[in-house]
């Protein structure tokens, strides 16, 4: 079994699911049945330093609501993918668009349309709460449950592990 600690040093780009992860499990709906996700502010914090220190970052997600894609395009996260029911081939196009191999990806996903992406990563992980199945497959499952800071606890790990959490950075 490699080193968890060491892998993360290898790190150049983390890609995550939406419901279940980025968001609460639970989401309440707008009469017209469209989904009204949550967004953690930690989270997000972590995601656009992340974006200005250079890592690439994806969402993939099966949802398509165009407050994802606002949400993480003010961020400054330029790679969405919505309406991925089938996660492979968006993973596949963003990796090889920046030319990173599967071990310097972390991927968080927390059910079973994750599986296929969580299996490829080098770095599979999710939050506290997911599937079982999902858990099986991951080689860290944070504390945090999706929605409550479980993104920020992922990419907090690797920023320290690379010396680049607290930089200081012009804002």
């Amino acid at each position: 079994m490699r080193n968890f600690k060491e892998d993360l040093t290898r790190i150049k780009g983390f890609a995550f699911d939406v419901d279940g992860v980025l968001s609460c499990h639970v989401v309440p709906m707008f009469p017209n049945g469209e989904p009204m996700r949550t967004a953690n502010i930690k989270d997000g914090y972590v995601m656009q330093l992340a974006v200005k220190l250079g890592y690439h970052i994806a969402i993939i997600t099966g949802g398509r609501t165009e407050a994802v894609m606002t949400r993480y395009n003010t961020l400054g996260v330029q790679d969405i993918y919505v309406g991925q029911s089938e996660k492979t081939a968006a993973y596949c196009a963003w990796r090889d668009k920046y030319g990173m191999t599967d071990d310097e990806i972390m991927y968080m996903g927390d059910d079973m349309p994750d599986l296929p992406v969580l299996r490829m990563a080098g770095m599979p992980v999710c939050p506290a709460d997911a599937a079982d199945d999902v858990k099986a497959v991951c080689r860290y499952i944070s504390p945090y449950r999706g929605g409550e800071c479980c993104v920020r606890d992922v990419m907090e790990q690797v920023l320290r592990a690379q010396d680049n959490w607290g930089k200081d950075l012009t804002w």
